[in-house]
């Protein structure tokens, strides 16, 4: 194999694993609430994404964290920057993943713990399409220009969605609250995560 080859194929296989983190991140709401409707025949949206570890989906939902997590563990962009928001944007997956939300209640410590890695989780990723993404040399391309519109767009919606939902946790939330509320600002966020990554993945305006 010539040596272009094989860098050839090592680009495409990275640029297809930042594709599925992609797929992952946009899939994974809707995978738990169908599935847990479906086959376990639970409540479909639950209080959290988080909520779905406590049902029968709750193996999914570590499964798909922990993939997240490992591929961001290895991840390994242009500069040290990147190697290092790789690993700390791991360590708060495993920390969502290994510390489940509390199931009902007020938040114990373990809740607690689960609460902050899935802040700081996203406000990691959200820093990843607004500081990380958006970097571009002395010449970029028409795509280039466009793709950092999209990583900036989807930043902006994450941060305004982890915002919304500390605001309502703690201003507007009550016990008897089920609005769903958390659950879909989660998801709005996730898909902006995915949108991102795999606009980085090549998917959306690819360089010609």
């Amino acid at each position: 194999m010539e040596p272009n080859d094989k860098y050839l194929r090592h680009t495409y296989s990275y640029l297809a694993l930042r594709k599925a983190v992609g797929w992952i991140g946009i899939l994974l709401p809707f995978i738990l609430m169908f599935g847990v409707f479906l086959i376990f025949k639970g409540e479909i949206i639950q209080e959290s994404i988080s909520h779905y570890y406590h049902t029968g989906m709750g193996d999914v939902f570590v499964g798909a964290l922990c993939a997240v997590a490992l591929f961001m563990f290895f991840y390994s962009g242009h500069d040290k920057w990147d190697d290092w928001a790789g690993n700390i944007t791991g360590l708060f997956a495993i920390g969502v993943a290994w510390f489940p939300a509390t199931e009902a209640g007020p938040s114990d410590l373990t809740g607690t713990i689960h609460f902050t890695c899935a802040a700081l989780f996203f406000l990691t990723l959200a820093l990843f399409s607004l500081f990380l993404f958006t970097r571009k040399g002395p010449n970029p391309t028409t795509q280039k220009l466009t793709r950092n519109k999209i990583y900036v767009i989807c930043g902006l919606i994450m941060i305004v969605c982890l915002v919304a939902i500390v605001i309502y946790l703690n201003f507007i939330q009550n016990e008897n609250s089920e609005s769903g509320f958390v659950y879909w600002a989660e998801t709005i966020a996730l898909i902006a995560f995915g949108v991102s990554w795999l606009t980085k993945g090549g998917t959306l305006y690819p360089d010609k």
